[in-house]
């Protein structure tokens, strides 16, 4: 048992539809979340730049005293995860990837979209999972354009963003997909809005966040590190932007 705090760490808002899943399976756990918010988004960075990100983020988890982190972010999984895991040795790390297996074992048509950051879509994460699962399916790939914006901005129902995701999702759709991976934590938060563009052509939408909890759970377990439930689980929300964006953060979390 070790009732100290699970790690979840994303450029920005996105890893709170992890955090969401992790609280909701799991709400005896205390957890951590640091949005980054000064660097966010991701997407167009270099890679040695994400990299270091990602190692000052983790460095602030564990100097809180966290005994498991979610790199809750498709991107800094893509980028970095691997430098992570070497830097930080004594520390379980779950990361992301689009759920491509799951997609490409359920399509009906044969054509799954994937919809992500420009960087997690030529990732070497993402291109071996797909060479892994992807054998005899068509993926379409698409770069979700001003979707991270979007969530950041509090403007996932504003018009402009539902135009924004029918300029991606229909030519993904037109090509015959019937499953569209949402590649990127920011973007489940859109779902309502991809869901109004999807309308009744029979499209199914996924993301990875209830196999991350799965994965958290099952390391949990190997390491014998579920909390005791004797102690009252805390949540803490840590940002490198200002403290009006870590209340943004908290109350994005509990859905206020």
């Amino acid at each position: 048992m070790n009732d100290s705090p699970i790690g979840v760490y994303d450029s920005g808002f996105g890893g709170l539809s992890v955090w969401r899943e992790i609280h909701r399976a799991l709400p005896e756990e205390s957890l951590i979340y640091l949005g980054d918010g000064k660097n966010c988004p991701y997407g167009s960075l270099a890679e040695d730049r994400i990299r270091e990100l990602a190692v000052n983020a983790v460095r602030v988890l564990i100097d809180r005293g966290c005994k498991l982190i979610v790199v809750a972010c498709n991107t800094a999984t893509s980028a970095a995860i691997s430098h992570l895991r070497a830097t930080f040795p004594h520390i379980p790390f779950v990361g992301l990837e689009p759920a491509v297996k799951p997609a490409c074992e359920r399509t009906r048509t044969g054509v799954v979209g994937v919809v992500a950051t420009e960087r997690s879509l030529t990732g070497a994460k993402f291109l071996s999972t797909l060479a892994r699962y992807g054998g005899g399916v068509r993926v379409v790939k698409a770069v979700g354009r001003g979707f991270v914006e979007a969530v950041e901005s509090d403007a996932e129902n504003a018009p402009e963003t539902e135009a924004a995701v029918r300029a991606v999702v229909d030519p993904v759709i037109a090509e015959g997909a019937d499953i569209i991976v949402l590649g990127c934590t920011h973007y489940p938060f859109l779902r309502d809005t991809i869901k109004r563009v999807v309308g009744d052509r029979g499209v199914e939408i996924i993301d990875s966040g209830e196999a991350v909890e799965k994965r958290v759970e099952s390391l949990l377990a190997e390491y014998d590190m579920h909390a005791s439930g004797e102690a009252t689980p805390v949540f803490e929300f840590l940002t490198f932007a200002d403290d009006a964006y870590r209340e943004r953060l908290r109350r994005k979390a509990f859905g206020i």
